[in-house]
């Protein structure tokens, strides 16, 4: 295959080239909507009782209240008279929106608990329709519409898991174009610096492009028929530019050794795509392995990562493949015109002057216990925040203070008797009888922390019953009954999650199985659903990333020591993280509030880390590989190999660390999160873990880090596909390109 595709590289290179182009204005095109497809939220499991006891709602009761209008009235409070007007003409003008159901005021129900203690607020809640498709669309609209100052005083301020979701997306998008603003000038300054030579430079970021141009395409056309994260975005963008980048570096790096080694040019490319071409292949399988892992999750919110995941990895591979090697041909020697004043030239060394990675790969073989234990010991302290970690999935929190659903959600929690937005719901999709239906609802309002429960037989609190009013005859149906647990407790906490599992445990009516949902019940349903999956990912991944391993190596140590030592590094950048974002560690320099781990954003950051750990794995192992099959002893294999890649996967994760650490300026926490952690995972796994215990390792194992049984070595020999390499330099020629930078 890698035969045919440096031929065609060769004999068609401005034919690909122009294939390539237009391809990349018809993805553009394409990818231009992928915008409007694309939806906020997805942290629900569509099958968990939450997500069931929200559909009946919304079958059978006009839907929860996603929507909470937050209005606050001048002086005289909001039982004034001219208040008490425009509130009613407020929620009228509400109910007559095509948009808009269940649409409960205080001014038309009179319920004290839609009344703020001071009396100068009330609340009108709501629920937005559109399900998954349309709700932000319509829930801008409507927010757009009714809040803001109005000229008779009342001012509206929009809260509640609709205009969450509405502020996540619009901060979304600014993270996106705010990263992408400083990460493409300052990833073009590191490769001027990295290669000396402008037109080297760019041409990394041309495979980004595509990389980036492709997925956004691929996420419209998959966002026409699918419910699709707006948030996959951010990773397309991020992972898009930093593999494109991290695989051209690959190619031209390889190829300007053989040019320098004194090649032609067809035989430079040849060879690239022998050697360099088969490492990008085998290093995008890795990453992709990794990804994929998160599409056996129901959430939509992973499996959209995963989409674009795979995607990105898999455009950024192919036009690696076969785009830059065309390029290359194309270009010739002239890919190191526009050389920088501070480039270095290609220069021969004797092993005195073993470049820095080299030197240091050999001291760490020669004393692998005095290098390798010291990095190992940092790593388990950075890892021991893990020990104390919690979960929870994204709400308000994740949002900057001066969010306005961020504000409401405060000012509920601060000015009113529980707040509705946050009540447990429970659901009986068939007919129950009242007295049950009675003695059900006192029971859960003797629960702990429960302020008050509305059922349409009346409201409860310790058990005893008031006569119902026009709110609660809303709650009963002929063939559905809704109840409200309303308590005081903090949302999204421990004790709102034990809250929920109590309301489970309370014997039902004879005859229901009642559906208990709301926004703590759907926190723990993702826990439970995201948790009890991950063995599944875990697994899919470790096997998958092993048989990978033993094609490409031959060894069935190899593909071990590689999850070792990787488990060790994304450890030490989890805990950090941890360290960082629940124990509230530089909370005011980036602006976050501390908060336990959002459960799918930590997931993603292991999967990404972990995939392009594996990614730096495969670059350098394959040198390694190549030099050991070439007949070098385990110390020169290992200390050339790392001396030739080590500038390339140094310089590879300092490149595609910036496009995360980019994200630190978010807007959002658990992108702040995901992008500082991933970043950390990159440059942890890049110096601590290539640069000193994998040569410790390698040194500890000696022989038998290629060992592998003989019956496995017999299926290596027929279907593996490690790098042989393609007209190999003699081992005793050591040749290094000079790094500018000194590393």
């Amino acid at each position: 295959m890698f035969d045919r595709i440096a031929e065609l590289a060769i004999r068609r290179s401005r034919l690909v080239l122009v294939v390539a182009a237009v391809a990349v204005v018809l993805m553009g095109a394409l990818g231009a909507g992928a915008f409007g497809k694309l939806l906020p939220g997805g942290f629900d499991d569509p099958s968990s009782q939450s997500s069931r006891a929200r559909t009946v709602i919304t079958d059978k009761f006009g839907g929860e209240s996603n929507l909470v209008l937050l209005v606050r009235a001048p002086e005289g409070g909001v039982d004034a008279a001219s208040a008490r007007q425009q509130g009613k003409e407020l929620t009228a003008g509400l109910k007559e929106e095509k948009t808009v159901a269940n649409v409960i005021s205080y001014w038309d129900t009179g319920n004290p608990d839609l009344r703020s203690e001071d009396g100068e607020q009330a609340m009108v809640l709501a629920h937005v329709k559109g399900g998954d498709t349309k709700e932000r669309e319509n829930a801008k609209e409507i927010i757009d519409e009714y809040t803001g100052a109005g000229d008779g005083g009342l001012t509206v301020e929009a809260g509640g898991s609709a205009a969450v979701g509405d502020d996540m997306g619009t901060y979304s998008s600014e993270d996106l174009v705010l990263a992408e603003t400083i990460a493409l000038p300052l990833t073009l300054l590191l490769l001027l610096f990295v290669f000396g030579s402008v037109v080297s430079a760019l041409l990394p970021l041309a495979i980004g492009l595509i990389a980036i141009v492709g997925t956004f395409a691929e996420l419209f056309l998959l966002g026409s028929v699918a419910s699709i994260s707006i948030t996959a975005t951010n990773l397309t963008t991020a992972l898009g530019l930093g593999l494109g980048i991290d695989y051209a570096l690959l190619m031209v790096s390889r190829f300007r050794e053989q040019l320098a080694k004194g090649a032609s040019v067809d035989d430079a490319v040849r060879h690239t795509v022998h050697t360099a071409g088969r490492t990008v292949a085998f290093s995008a399988a890795t990453v992709a392995v990794a990804l994929a892992a998160l599409l056996v999750f129901p959430q939509y919110f992973l499996r959209s990562f995963g989409y674009a995941g795979v995607g990105v990895v898999a455009i950024a591979a192919v036009s690696t493949l076969f785009v830059m090697p065309a390029l290359l041909n194309v270009l010739g020697h002239r890919v190191n015109k526009g050389r920088l004043p501070w480039a270095g030239r290609t220069e021969r060394h004797d092993d005195s002057r073993v470049p820095f990675w080299g030197r240091l790969a050999r001291t760490a073989m020669r004393r692998p216990a005095l290098t390798a234990l010291p990095v190992l010991a940092v790593l388990l302290l950075a890892a021991s925040p893990l020990l104390g970690i919690s979960i929870g999935i994204a709400d308000e929190r994740s949002l900057p203070e001066d969010a306005a659903s961020r504000q409401v959600s405060a000012r509920l929690a601060e000015n009113f008797n529980g707040s509705d937005a946050a009540a447990v719901h429970v659901v009986m999709d068939e007919s129950v009888g009242t007295a049950p239906l009675g003695s059900y609802a006192g029971r859960l309002s003797r629960l702990d922390g429960v302020v008050r429960v509305e059922a349409s037989t009346g409201t409860y609190t310790g058990g005893q019953a008031a006569a119902p009013g026009p709110r609660n005859a809303a709650l009963g149906r002929p063939q559905a009954q809704r109840i409200n647990v309303v308590s005081d407790l903090a949302p999204m906490s421990d004790a709102a999650q034990d809250l929920v599992k109590d309301v489970r445990a309370v014997a039902a009516p004879e005859g229901t199985e009642p559906l208990v949902g709301g926004r703590d019940a759907a926190l723990v349903d993702s826990k439970d659903s995201i948790t009890g999956l991950i063995p599944l990912a875990g697994g899919l991944i470790a096997l998958t990333t092993f048989v990978l391993l033993f094609l490409f190596t031959g060894s069935v140590v190899q593909p071990l020591r590689a999850l070792v030592l990787n488990i060790a590094s994304l450890g030490a950048a989890l805990g950090v993280m941890t360290w960082m974002f629940q124990d509230g560690h530089f909370s005011d320099l980036f602006g976050f509030t501390p908060q336990p781990m959002e459960v799918s954003m930590t997931l993603l950051m292991f999967c990404i880390a972990f995939g392009l750990s594996m990614d730096y794995e495969v670059f350098v192992t394959s040198r390694i590989k190549e030099l050991h099959d070439q007949g070098a002893d385990n110390e020169t294999a290992v200390v050339d190999g790392l001396g030739h890649t080590g500038r390339i996967v140094s310089a590879a994760a300092c490149l595609l660390a910036v496009s995360f650490f980019a994200f630190g300026t978010a807007g959002i926490s658990y992108m702040q999160m995901f992008g500082l952690g991933s970043g950390l995972a990159i440059l942890i796994d890049a110096v601590a873990v290539r640069g000193v215990l994998v040569p410790a390792a390698m040194r500890l194992l000696g022989r038998s880090a290629w060992y592998a049984p003989p019956f496995l070595r017999k299926v290596h020999d027929r279907v593996g596909l490690s790098e042989g390499g393609h007209e190999p330099a003699p081992v005793a020629e050591r040749t290094y390109e000079k790094d500018p930078t000194g590393v």
